[in-house]
């Protein structure tokens, strides 16, 4: 049986970087905002796309608790109990990118309702983390 997730490793260290495995289908992807401090919220689904054969990412819905200098919410965005829920704007992402830093609290990753820094799978070399879907490498 294959295992669908996410896979996480370093940028800058991609060859001899160690890939850490997190065995999830859906989960969220949040942080907050560095210089704001507003908490910003990405679904996430891990599918098998059919055409490649291979594990995919796919943005569900985002959402931003209220809205700042820079970082405006799009305008199809609906505010909802304090939140601005919106679609996001690349829906099938190859990866993502994450830069994390000393001075900033670390992503989390949510997953049943429970959040985790993601320094929990992969700890952080101040650079960027790439995200992935992938198969359990093991």
């Amino acid at each position: 049986m294959v295992t669908l997730g996410i896979c996480l490793s370093l940028a800058a260290a991609l060859h001899a970087s160690p890939v850490a495995f997190v065995p999830v289908t859906e989960f969220t992807l949040a942080w907050t905002h560095s210089i704001e401090k507003v908490r910003w919220e990405e679904d996430y689904a891990v599918r098998m796309d059919a055409v490649r054969g291979q594990p995919a990412l796919h943005a569900v819905q985002a959402r931003v608790r209220g809205s700042a200098a820079g970082m405006e919410p799009p305008p199809d965005a609906v505010l909802r109990q304090g939140w601005y829920h919106y679609t996001p704007a690349i829906i099938d992402p190859p990866e993502l990118r994450l830069t994390r830093s000393e001075f900033t609290p670390d992503y989390e990753v949510c997953m049943q309702g429970r959040c985790q820094p993601m320094a929990d799978w992969m700890p952080s070399d101040g650079g960027v983390t790439l995200l992935k879907a992938c198969r359990n490498p093991g």
